[in-house]
């Protein structure tokens, strides 16, 4: 997902601080931004006091909104390169379409991860007959210099590993935890962990301390390190920590997730301002054909298809990243 914008600037991040070698409790307060055709959202990263947390570049969290009425959520065809999207619904159904030719509908329990590389363009938007309520998150990852310029891919995961953990549900979205591998290829050192909290609990997750990392809440409201979390602030952690203590006072309907990238991956550091986001010459289409993730290519109209044109081209919930 992206915003549209006609008029922007690249922002090379010098004016954030660096990656912090000790564990901090850094607040940081997300912005709304309009997603697509007018659906306001709440976006965590980039923000001016962080822009990046090791490769995670951009953390977006949408609704709980109604989407019975009018077209629901509608971001038009738009281009991406360098770094990969990977989209999380916990509510809904999202209809992506892209310059690969696939056409995949996720709901929630599965992932979309896609990989621009050296260029893809997409769209999302609600199906025509869908769920009433749309809610989740997106976040990009920057790609190292080494696969800056892979060929794109789209792949849709229905399934991702589950386990338990002192009554807590946690879904491996991204990367290696708790003995379990998410299937989704990834080009730096990183996880991704989705917390669902059923009822009021505590745990102790076990954490790496090379790795630096954030919270970001979704649903509810949650207590980290006995400092209470809520929707609207996005928790920066920084390094350091061997453990993250989680507590949930209250029933809660969905997860808490959790993203971490290995600390010292310099190729991933020197996406900084260079994260593919520049304004491309693009057509753009309401309609976008093409397959499904297990079907054959086709070409969209007015879109040369990324794999033949290099130049066109994401309770107590919530997110911690590092």
């Amino acid at each position: 997902m992206s915003n549209l914008e006609r008029q922007s600037a690249t922002s090379v991040s010098t004016d954030c601080p660096a990656v912090s070698s000790q564990p901090v409790s850094q607040r940081i307060a997300t912005r709304d931004a309009v997603l697509g055709e007018g659906m306001t959202i709440r976006r965590a990263l980039p923000s001016r006091q962080r822009r990046m947390v090791g490769a995670w570049c951009f953390l977006d969290h949408f609704g709980p909104v109604d989407v019975r009425s009018g077209d629901g959520l509608r971001v038009g065809p738009h281009p991406h390169i360098g770094l990969q999207t990977v989209t999380w619904p916990l509510q809904g159904e999202i209809l992506h379409r892209d310059t690969l030719g696939y056409t995949q509908v996720i709901r929630p329990g599965q992932l979309n991860v896609m990989t621009a590389g050296r260029g893809i363009a997409h769209s999302e938007e609600s199906p025509k007959d869908r769920p009433p309520g749309l809610h989740g998150a997106q976040l990009w990852i920057a790609l190292p210099d080494g696969d800056r310029h892979c060929e794109p891919a789209f792949d849709h995961h229905p399934q991702l590993p589950v386990l338990q953990r002192d009554g807590v549900t946690i879904t491996v979205l991204a990367g290696a935890a708790l003995n379990e591998r998410s299937p989704a290829k990834i080009y730096s050192p990183l996880v991704g962990l989705d917390l669902a909290v059923p009822d009021a609990t505590a745990t102790l997750l076990p954490l790496q301390p090379e790795f630096e990392y954030g919270v970001l809440v979704l649903e509810g409201e949650i207590s980290i390190d006995d400092a209470s979390l809520a929707i609207g602030t996005f928790l920066y952690l920084g390094c350091g920590r061997t453990a993250l203590k989680l507590r949930a006072s209250a029933a809660v309907r969905r997860r808490s997730a959790a993203v971490v990238e290995l600390r010292g991956a310099q190729q991933s550091r020197d996406q900084r301002g260079k994260l593919g986001l520049e304004n491309r010459p693009f057509r753009r289409r309401s309609r976008l054909p093409g397959r499904t993730h297990s079907g054959a290519a086709a070409t969209l109209d007015g879109v040369t298809p990324a794999s033949a044109s290099p130049e066109k081209y994401r309770v107590a919930r919530g997110y911690v990243i590092s």
